[in-house]
């Protein structure tokens, strides 16, 4: 019975990490046949993903993610997701897409499939008025706020070794540090720091181009062409409608106001100007 048991657990933990290891994303036919489109958005990141006070999902990549589901003829499911988890939510076939402000970078190519681009972004750094910080020279020496797994952590460990980084898994942990003054500034997304400062006086953003303009777009499972090809198709015949502009007007003009240009943010059709 021992020998019986030990070859069991044996079994087990070999078959058990194997079958993790291979959870396959499921295909556009595969989501038809289900009925739903199981997507990945921010639950936190006001005015991009983010649940109002009636515990609705709303935000730019929101409304994305039900046009998405609609014109396939499906439910939509969204399921929140953390910054550094988006990846993982891929990997182990969590959710079908991707969509939670994620920008294009050549490490995360490696393990994830993008589609065309939607948006353009920097870094940005936001700080109090009362100690703004308005250059790299001022950062160094200073805690900067980050979320993990983010282009911010990412650029700053790799260029700014003197900048000392204070790391939290959700984007309300990190500005409810730079609201308690657990750091001197935050560093995300330049449309995100941008967003929120307008949001909270006393606070402002003193550096806002870090970095590489970069792209941000839908993610799927590595290989997963079916699924990828419908995404692009669909961008491509969005830019007809202008449907990225009549986003933003939907869901960020409210917040940016006269202090951005849409044309500097929203990219239609997935070419890039």
């Amino acid at each position: 019975m021992k020998k019986l048991f030990a070859l069991v657990l044996v079994l087990a933990l070999t078959l058990i990490p194997a079958a993790l290891a291979d959870a396959q994303a499921r295909t556009l036919d595969e989501i038809k046949e289900s009925g739903k489109l199981t997507i990945g958005v921010f639950s936190d990141k006001k005015p991009f993903g983010y649940v109002d006070e009636n515990g609705e999902y709303q935000g730019y990549d929101v409304v994305f993610a039900r046009r998405l589901a609609e014109d396939l003829g499906v439910e939509l499911e969204l399921v929140s997701v953390d910054a550094p988890n988006r990846v993982e939510y891929l990997t182990s076939a969590k959710v079908d897409i991707i969509l939670a402000n994620f920008t294009v970078t050549p490490e995360r190519a490696e393990v994830v499939d993008f589609a065309l681009p939607y948006m353009k972004v920097a870094l940005g750094v936001v700080s109090p008025d009362s100690a703004l910080i308005s250059s790299l020279e001022e950062l160094r020496g200073k805690t900067l706020i980050v979320s993990k797994g983010t282009t911010a952590e990412t650029w700053f460990t790799a260029n700014e070794p003197d900048v000392n980084l204070l790391k939290f898994d959700t984007y309300t942990e990190t500005f409810n540090a730079l609201l308690d003054g657990r750091g001197d500034a935050l560093s995300t997304d330049n449309t995100e720091v941008l967003a929120w400062a307008l949001e909270n006086p006393g606070f402002t953003v003193g550096i806002e181009t870090l970095g590489s303009l970069d792209t941000i777009a839908p993610a799927v499972q590595k290989g997963n062409e079916s699924v990828l090809n419908y995404i692009n198709e669909e961008i491509k015949a969005l830019a007809a409608e202008n449907f990225f502009h009549a986003d933003y007007e939907a869901t960020l003009k409210d917040v940016y106001g006269d202090a951005v240009n849409p044309d500097n943010l929203v990219v239609e059709g997935g070419v890039i100007d």
